[in-house]
């Protein structure tokens, strides 16, 4: 799964380097804007591909080969629903993202139409969030990984074919990413309709039962409310490091660029620790759930002390690498150590959000996100007047660490409580 996630950070680089190359800067920085809404919109939408993951995974481990169907179903059904809901409120959408922005008007009319384009993908791109759950609730990561090979293969490919090839530029980009989702979207569909049980979809009755169907509004109601406020503290450390001036609101986005990148390897552990503890709270296995929470806890702090030691060794050299600028090469190695800290005492919250995740406690994760959010806040407003930059990124560490620790802490009682109840 981290080879599959990282594969997403090409399509960012491919659509930059089509559009750098036959543009003028203001469609370049549409395309940015452009994407920047669509990573928002699409962010908030990814409790379809968390929720079907623990929820696929529980019905794997209690046997109920109906269920893993039924699921699939009506996620997929509630992800039609939210795409057409984009697509029919896409003006709405645009011009709430340029609000925000407030991008100069030309960026805005490139951005306009990017997102005009894209937005056909948001029914394939949705359900490819299901798809991608239920592929992993299965077990199934090498699956997984061919599926995001071929999607993000063809969107690479027919973007720099129709944006380049063609010279269709900003447009050409935005259908290669329509295309490229499409395939992906279909040939996930035919791999996982080749393996229905009995050959036959679920009934009516199993797809549309009602506390079945209301247990998973449940959990990608908390999923989505969690991750709007970890975009809301990403925002937040952004907007309180603009007003420290633009050489440092620079300089934390090329050290939080790093933390995002390696936060793909992060990620990986924690998608194994949704479908491994899915499959244990599913199968009513104690023993087995505390072994996940151990495995994933301990690969997870290896991990983020691995990623920690090269931002701390190399962090110069990339800075170095990705600007040229000497005064945010300056102040991003000042800041390098903070920067540094990050994926370690992060490790603990990427694996506890997968084992929640998979266990579906989505109430607890969520009230834990909304109370590490706000004393993020408070650190935030409160150290950066008194140390700078490095108060708001000492918050930033506390957020992500308290995350970690939070859950950590609730762990018992709720592992008590559900291996202590009977099967449903």
């Amino acid at each position: 799964m981290t080879l599959a996630f990282l594969t997403t950070p090409l399509l960012g680089m491919t659509d930059i380097a089509v559009v750098g190359r036959i543009a003028d800067a203001e469609t370049l920085g549409g395309l940015v804007v452009g994407t920047l809404i669509f990573d928002f919109v699409f962010a908030l939408c990814n409790f379809l591909r968390a929720g079907t993951t623990g929820l696929t995974a529980q019905a794997l481990g209690a046997g109920a080969k109906r269920e893993i169907e039924a699921v699939l179903i009506r996620a997929g059904l509630l992800a039609l629903v939210i795409s057409l809901l984009l697509v029919l409120l896409e003006p709405l959408v645009m011009a709430l993202g340029l609000l925000a922005v407030a991008p100069g008007p030309r960026v805005a009319e490139a951005a306009s139409t990017y997102v005009f384009v894209r937005m056909f993908s948001a029914p394939f791109a949705l359900v490819n969030y299901v798809i991608l759950g239920s592929v992993l609730g299965r077990g199934r990561s090498g699956l997984a990984l061919a599926l995001q090979i071929l999607l993000n293969g063809t969107n690479i490919a027919l973007s720099i074919l129709f944006g380049l090839g063609f010279g269709w530029g900003i447009e050409g980009v935005a259908l290669g990413t329509v295309c490229g989702e499409a395939a992906g979207c279909l040939a996930g569909l035919a791999v996982l309709a080749g393996g229905l049980s009995g050959g036959r979809l679920p009934s009516h009755a199993e797809i549309f039962e009602r506390r079945r169907f209301l247990e998973m509004l449940g959990v990608n109601r908390d999923i989505m409310i969690r991750s709007f406020c970890l975009l809301a503290a990403f925002t937040l450390f952004t907007r309180i490091g603009a007003g420290l001036g633009p050489v440092t609101l620079a300089a934390n986005g090329l050290l939080m660029t790093l933390f995002m990148t390696g936060s793909y390897f992060l990620d990986g552990v924690a998608t194994a620790s949704e479908q491994l503890a899915g499959l244990a709270v599913g199968a009513r296995a104690r023993t087995a759930f505390d072994r996940v929470v151990s495995l994933t806890s301990l690969w997870g702090c290896v991990i983020g002390a691995v990623l920690a030691a090269i931002v701390l060794l190399a962090g110069g050299m990339l800075v170095d690498l990705l600007t040229t600028e000497p005064g945010v090469r300056v102040a991003a190695r000042l800041y390098l150590p903070f920067a540094a800290a990050t994926p370690l005492v992060g490790a603990l919250a990427f694996v506890m959000d997968g084992i929640y995740i998979g266990a579906t406690w989505s109430r607890t994760m969520r009230d834990m996100m909304v109370l590490s959010l706000l004393a993020f806040a408070a650190l935030g407003y409160g150290l950066t007047p008194a140390f700078g930059n490095a108060g708001l990124w000492l918050g930033f560490d506390v957020f992500i660490g308290l995350r970690g620790l939070t859950l950590l802490a609730a762990l018992g009682p709720q592992r008590d409580r559900v291996f202590a109840a009977p099967p449903r």
